[in-house]
């Protein structure tokens, strides 16, 4: 069998991946990796995903990195574990708008927002304005229990994740609408299984620095 290695580390983006990897239930490895001690910007590392970045998955020859390329990879790779709809099913496209609205909407809505960068004229803006963003994400969720319907998808287990932090940073506002679709998503056992494990690595981890 191909081996599955996510290059991981705990209070990163990598999360959702982990949580996703769970919850399709296959065997996979964990490479951790340290950011106080460079292990992202090491020359193996940089062969590997040369932005340095966290999630990088390897499987087999296969090197997928940025997470919503990750979540569509894993989703439609693991079809049995039935969290992507079919590719002709009519919630296909609605379920990719919602991944490509991820990367391509609201990271750079937070990162600008966050950074308290002069807003672009909408019309040149790819995601319009940080308010939008939240007010079409807020209408969605209020459509129905997940982003698609009422069934949860590989997009919900990284879009729960998501807003875990985000909100945790206050770059997200605490909407019931956003706070009831979080507490959905971690009702799946996979969060609560991916967060113990990540709990006990960023652990070892910070022990194996402490000692160096």
């Amino acid at each position: 069998m191909t081996t599955l290695t996510l290059y991981h580390n705990p209070q990163s983006r990598s999360a959702s991946a982990r949580v996703l990897l769970e919850a399709l239930g296959v065997d996979y490895t964990v490479v951790p990796l340290d950011f106080a001690t460079g292990q992202t910007r090491t020359p193996e590392f940089l062969a590997i995903n040369p932005l340095g970045k966290l999630p990088t998955l390897v499987h087999g020859d296969a090197v997928v990195t940025e997470q919503v390329a990750i979540t569509i990879y894993l989703a439609d790779r693991f079809p049995e574990a039935g969290l992507a709809p079919a590719f002709d099913h009519p919630l296909r496209g609605p379920y990719l708008r919602w991944l490509a609205f991820y990367g391509a909407c609201f990271e750079p809505a937070l990162v600008d927002h966050a950074y308290q960068r002069a807003p672009l004229e909408p019309s040149a803006s790819p995601y319009r304005d940080y308010q939008t963003v939240i007010d079409v994400l807020v209408a969605q969720l209020s459509r129905g229990s997940y982003l698609v319907g009422d069934t949860l998808t590989a997009a919900d287990l990284l879009w729960g994740t998501a807003f875990t932090w985000t909100t945790g940073f206050g770059i997200v506002p605490k909407l019931p609408a956003i706070t009831d679709y979080m507490a959905r998503v971690a009702a799946h056992p996979a969060v609560a299984r991916a967060g113990e494990l990540d709990a006990a690595l960023a652990a070892a981890m910070k022990a194996a620095t402490s000692t160096d």
